[in-house]
């Protein structure tokens, strides 16, 4: 009788524990105050299937990097504590993740993280965490699904061979801040 009670009260005092550890994705895909993107492979192979001229060299580069990636998850959501949420996954995740660069400005933080590839130039997964971004849009919000929403936080993973360089030649076409940042070689 002893050894249940203390097998219980065990698993009461890991189940904080064990919900961090779930994935933040899956935790709120469902989630109606919560947007959620997710790319699976196979849509990735049908994306560099289509036909692009791969004579030309930025086409080739494009679809070598659609090649290389093999997930795109993202959440974006306004709700103050599910951002909170997002935000102790990241700050958990941190601790296995390289930071590459960190930005605030004006109340907003944006953060990128890697984990280490095959060589300083691919990595097998990028995080990018954004959170305060309505405080620089001063409540304008964004359209998102055809209605005006606030955005709070937003993160973004991406996993695979992923060439550092090639995500900052499309984060500089996309006018995503600090996307130049990525390029090691500038």
């Amino acid at each position: 009788m002893k050894n249940k009670i203390v097998v219980i009260v065990m698993a009461i005092m890991l189940m904080p524990a064990l919900s961090m550890a779930q994935d933040i994705f899956e935790r709120y895909n469902d989630n109606s105050d919560v947007t959620y993107v997710s790319i699976k492979p196979k849509m990735f192979q049908m994306i560099a299937k289509m036909g692009i001229n791969v004579d030309d060299p930025e086409a080739k580069s494009f679809m070598d990097m659609v090649n290389s990636i093999t997930s795109f998850k993202t959440l974006v959501t306004d709700n103050k504590s599910i951002s909170a949420d997002i935000t102790k996954w990241v700050k958990s995740r941190s601790g296995s993740l390289e930071e590459l660069m960190e930005v605030k400005d004006d109340g907003s933080e944006v953060k990128f993280y890697v984990k280490e590839g095959k060589d300083s130039d691919h990595v097998k997964e990028l995080l990018i965490y954004v959170n305060g971004i309505d405080k620089v849009m001063k409540g304008q919000g964004v359209e998102i699904n055809g209605e005006n929403r606030k955005i709070e936080t937003v993160v973004v993973s991406l996993t695979g061979d992923i060439n550092l360089n090639e995500i900052s030649k499309l984060t500089d076409k996309m006018n995503i801040p600090g996307g130049q940042h990525l390029d090691k070689k500038k």
